[in-house]
């Protein structure tokens, strides 16, 4: 067993690339995982970085230098950002609050409706069970809006954290865009001198991420933009914060549609019953769905990646696991990577010939 395990280390680890390799990923992976509250700022510097590289690069292919460039664009960000927080995200808020307190009355309502179950179904639906069912439902609601009312208070303490953190990612954005080469060539110092390898890998996942990133933030844009028109279009309760769900659920790979579907149909359920405006809705909203799949997935994620299903919610699930949001936001490209680095892992084919004739 031992001879077998040392014939497969030196298979696989006997060039210097690949030990630079797998040291490089180590000590990157022990870092985000023992350090990621300390370094989340810099995480979210580097992808807003990679966000707006692509309008920095533009207007610098234009003529204008480059601090003018990132300038310009980083300006029009903080704009935007802020006229959606003071605009978007107390709405949101405002309806999520509304949506809480409503949940009750909604437990009531699908009570009533389930109660008049058992008068056709009686030897197979139990009146009792199904009121104890409700009623605890409604008792952890209750305590779910006890819970976030303490939490909105104890919120306030991390206010000074908020706002450095507010001041401090810009600031970090703009030396990321401005001085992005030297940057590299600073890091890349540090780095193990046999990175063949490495860089090969790098150069691949650079370009996967910023496509990656950018698809991402548009792909929510677009359809939280064109969920709200239709809900609001059809008068849908909670149609901002229905709407904002279905775009931030495209993160999640195939479960995120099941998970932004529940709350659209129940809200739909509630407010108009089994109707006509209940079936308009949910048609439309497949269509958005159908849409969605087959035409904007396809035009915002032109680079294939050639992985399979399970392999991404497997990858969803431990990176998620380990980093939270951002293990999920990040689980294709991780997986992409987890790829990437086993296409380009060196044959030692001599050790091979060495070993197989030994």
């Amino acid at each position: 067993m031992f001879k077998l395990l040392m014939d497969w280390y030196r298979r696989r680890f006997s060039d210097p690339n690949a030990a630079s390799l797998v040291i490089t990923i180590v000590v990157l992976f022990l870092s985000i995982y023992f350090f990621n509250k300390i370094l989340l700022p810099i995480i979210i510097a580097i992808v807003l970085s990679y966000l707006l590289n692509t309008p920095v690069d533009f207007l610098h292919k234009k003529g204008l230098p480059r601090t003018l460039s990132v300038s310009i664009v980083l300006l029009l960000f903080i704009s935007l950002v802020l006229l959606g927080m003071v605009i978007l995200v107390p709405l949101i808020w405002q309806q999520g609050v509304s949506l809480v307190r409503n949940i009750p009355n909604m437990l009531t309502f699908f009570n009533n409706f389930l109660t008049t179950l058992p008068e056709h179904y009686p030897e197979l639906i139990d009146v009792g069970l199904f009121d104890a069912v409700i009623q605890s439902v409604k008792d952890k609601v209750a305590q779910t809006g006890n819970s976030l009312l303490q939490f909105s208070i104890v919120s306030i303490f991390s206010l000074v954290s908020v706002i450095f953190n507010a001041v401090m990612i810009p600031i970090m954005m703009f030396f990321l865009l401005k001085d992005k080469d030297a940057i590299w060539g600073y890091c890349s110092k540090l780095l193990p001198r046999n990175r063949r390898v490495l860089n090969k890998v790098a150069a691949e996942m650079d370009q996967q991420i910023a496509n990656y990133i950018v698809g991402s933030v548009l792909h929510i844009i677009i359809l939280f933009t064109v969920s709200y028109i239709v809900f609001w279009f059809l008068g849908l309760d909670y149609s901002l914060l229905l709407a904002f769900i279905v775009g931030i659920c495209v993160l999640i790979p195939y479960v995120g549609i099941i998970i932004s579907t529940i709350p659209v149909i129940i809200v739909a359920l509630f407010q108009w019953g089994i109707s006509t405006d209940f079936g308009i809705l949910i048609f439309a909203y497949i269509v958005i769905q159908m849409l969605d799949g087959n035409v904007i997935v396809p035009l915002l994620y032109s680079e294939k990646l050639n992985l399979h299903p399970l392999v991404i919610i497997v990858a969803t699930l431990v990176f998620g696991g380990l980093w939270g949001f951002w293990g999920i936001f990040f689980a294709i490209p991780l997986a992409t990577l987890v790829k990437a680095i086993i296409n380009a892992w060196p044959k030692n084919e001599n050790t091979k010939q060495q070993v197989e004739n030994g």
